[in-house]
């Protein structure tokens, strides 16, 4: 089993930055893809930005040159860190994993999600 554990969510006024972080803990033989997915009230969860495959990155368009993932592989962690916020981005923060225990398939984890809101 693995669990992802997040911080970092918080209040901040519209301009300025938070940075969240994610730890994975378990039975980890690789990791395959991990990153952050947010969901506004009233709509669907999207990718913010994550890992592919390799030392691939992908970023949703709204966040681009604002937004940055980096990760500590040794840790399995992963960093964003968020500047120029908006409103906007007012959402709940889900990290994700995609984990190979080593035996088996991959299998898809989620952390409890930290909340992350803008005011203007």
């Amino acid at each position: 089993q693995v669990q992802l554990v997040e911080s970092g969510g918080g209040l901040v006024q519209a301009g300025g930055s938070l940075r969240l972080s994610c730890a994975a803990r378990g039975i980890i033989f690789t990791i395959n893809a991990m990153g952050w997915y947010r969901q506004a009230p009233g709509k669907q969860r999207e990718l913010v930005a994550a890992f592919t495959s390799g030392e691939s990155t992908n970023y949703t368009d709204s966040v681009k040159g604002r937004f940055t993932i980096s990760r500590d592989s040794a840790k399995n962690t992963v960093y964003l860190q968020m500047n120029s916020l908006k409103p906007e981005d007012t959402a709940v923060y889900y990290c994700y994993a995609d984990v190979y225990p080593g035996w088996g398939t991959n299998r898809d984890f989620w952390g409890q999600g930290t909340q992350v809101t803008v005011s203007s």
